[in-house]
């Protein structure tokens, strides 16, 4: 369900899609309410002994004790004498920071097939050879970690699960959110003395072509131990004898990768893979620090920028298209747009009901910018904030991103927004003229209202946009996005938004960086997780200088 570690992770320890507790942004730690816990507690209740090694990473304060141990050591091991265990065992050998660690390669690069939008370069062969060599090696740590259970006497009366929270680590699998991205394996062994307890379909030696989503492992977990799932799950059981029918689609989303925004949600029916950009003036390939260090990322944008890649493989950098449909059947790459294609237009419009439908059943918290959501929500958890339509009018902030998200379309509708009260609406009035940078001589006026919106966020949009669509105005627009960079006063997530629009509009100088590192005096108390995208926008603005 999404592209990357900590929003994925959430969502499984949640049994629901992050993006409806706020939490879809890359570690943006947000606190949940009050009768919200993580299904770990669940089991702990019912008297299971829940251990998780060792990695957590999510991005929600944690409810309370979740986990009886959580650390390098935990082990169902240490558990009371007969009683039953729930166990976390993560292996993090595949990745993203192992494919660039320099093994030693066991396999010839030439022998490797690549998929068509990566630049056959000796170093993408490499990096994907290190990748496959490193899952071989995964592989074995799993033989032995159920080695262990049969040592223990246990293998016959333990069910086990074997997933991976996103695809692989390199560009276009990890932080895309199509199939590239988001498919991963789901393995399932279960026992026969747990034959009862466990769906029907889930038959020995078979493979299932049933939908499921990772947002279900939570629901199917408790389902096994013949625990009631807590109200408002969106996962679905899928493996005990309660599950209920299939999903007939699964839903995506990728939101503030590390220190860039953006702003995706997508669909898949099993065939059919559709996919909603709302950010129309970022390419997919943003530069971030972190995926920069692979040589394959290096490698792919140093040939773009010197022209020297196929129309295939130059869209990831290049400017994105507002929907994106691929037909897995023909085209499992996702390479051939279809959503324009009249044979297919009611394969879309099917996927567009299901996904706006899901966004509304599930509140997605997602249709106002990260700053503007701590804004406005103040103390209130984000769940508990955006129940409220008064407070978050989803329906409407929706269909107001759904229009500002386009190349064309009714310009007038854009421009009233402008004039709306809630700060949603104008951030999207101001998004929608960056998405149409052509028509500088209607934005303007507007742009420069909102200039001095009382909305730092609405603030930021507009000079982004400003600058985009009047590159003669980006003093002004600059002026404006280096006084919101200010930590104190409009905390991490308006700061980090400014910081990306002054980093779109190019080197800063030697005054400009002094006023920067004004507005991030505090930085030594924010979190040294989220402390580093403040920090690596800053090495990307002083890089523009060189």
């Amino acid at each position: 369900h999404a592209p990357v570690c900590a929003p994925s992770r959430t969502g499984i320890i949640l049994g629901r899609h992050a993006t409806s507790v706020g939490a879809e942004p890359m570690r943006s730690m947000v606190s949940l309410p009050a009768e919200i816990t993580m299904f770990p507690q669940e089991l702990a209740k019912a008297g299971y002994y829940c251990t998780n090694n060792s990695k957590e990473d999510y991005s929600v304060e944690k409810p309370g004790k979740v986990w009886h141990e959580s650390s390098a050591k935990a082990h169902y091991r240490n558990r009371a004498p007969n009683q039953p265990f729930f166990a976390v065992f993560n292996d993090t050998i595949t990745h993203e920071s192992q494919i660039r660690n320099k093994h030693r390669i066991t396999r010839d690069p030439a022998s490797i097939s690549l998929p068509p939008y990566w630049p056959d370069t000796p170093e993408v062969r490499r990096d994907w050879c290190q990748y496959l060599d490193r899952i071989e090696e995964m592989d074995a740590g799993v033989g032995k970690k159920l080695a262990e259970l049969e040592r223990a006497g246990l293998a016959d009366s333990t069910v086990v699960v074997f997933f991976s929270d996103h695809g692989s680590g390199m560009p276009r699998h990890k932080r895309w959110a199509g199939n590239s991205g988001l498919r991963v394996p789901l393995l399932v062994h279960v026992p026969t003395r747990w034959s009862s307890r466990a769906a029907s379909h889930l038959k020995p030696g078979t493979a299932s072509d049933r939908l499921a989503g990772l947002v279900d492992l939570g629901p199917s977990m408790l389902g096994l131990a013949g625990i009631e799932p807590p109200p408002g799950l969106t996962g679905r059981d899928f493996l005990s004898s309660k599950a209920g029918s299939p999903p007939p689609i699964l839903f995506g989303h990728r939101s503030r990768m590390d220190e860039r925004l953006d702003l995706v949600r997508s669909a898949f029916d099993g065939r059919f893979v559709l996919i909603r950009n709302f950010h129309l003036q970022r390419p997919h390939g943003q530069h971030l620090a972190y995926q920069f260090e692979t040589p394959t990322t290096k490698v792919w944008k140093g040939l773009f920028d010197k022209g020297m890649l196929t129309p295939v493989q130059a869209r990831f950098w290049g400017p994105r298209e507002a929907e994106e449909l691929y037909d897995l059947d023909s085209d499992p790459h996702e390479t051939v747009n279809l959503v324009t294609n009249p044979s297919f237009k009611a394969d879309a419009d099917r996927l567009r009901g299901l996904l706006r439908a899901h966004l509304l059943a599930t509140r997605d918290l997602g249709f106002v910018p990260e700053g503007m959501l701590e804004s406005l929500r103040g103390a209130t958890p984000p769940m508990a904030w955006g129940a409220k339509d008064a407070q978050y009018p989803l329906e409407r902030l929706l269909d107001a991103a759904l229009l500002a998200a386009q190349r064309g379309g009714d310009t007038a509708r854009v421009l009233a927004l402008a004039n709306e009260s809630h700060p949603g609406f104008r951030y999207w009035a101001a998004m929608g003229a960056a998405a149409r940078p052509d028509l500088s001589a209607t934005w303007k006026p507007m742009l420069e209202k909102l200039l001095s919106d009382p909305s730092p966020s609405v603030r930021v949009a507009a000079a982004d946009a400003l600058a985009r669509v009047l590159p003669s105005e980006a003093g002004k627009a600059r002026e404006t996005l280096l006084a919101a960079v200010s930590l104190k006063t409009h905390g991490l997530p308006a700061t980090l938004e400014a910081l990306n629009a002054l980093d779109a509009l190019g080197p800063v100088n030697r005054d400009e960086t002094a006023r920067l590192k004004k507005g991030l005096a505090g930085e030594d108390k924010v979190s040294p997780r989220l402390r580093n995208y403040t920090e690596r926008l800053m090495e990307s603005l002083a890089e523009k200088n060189k």
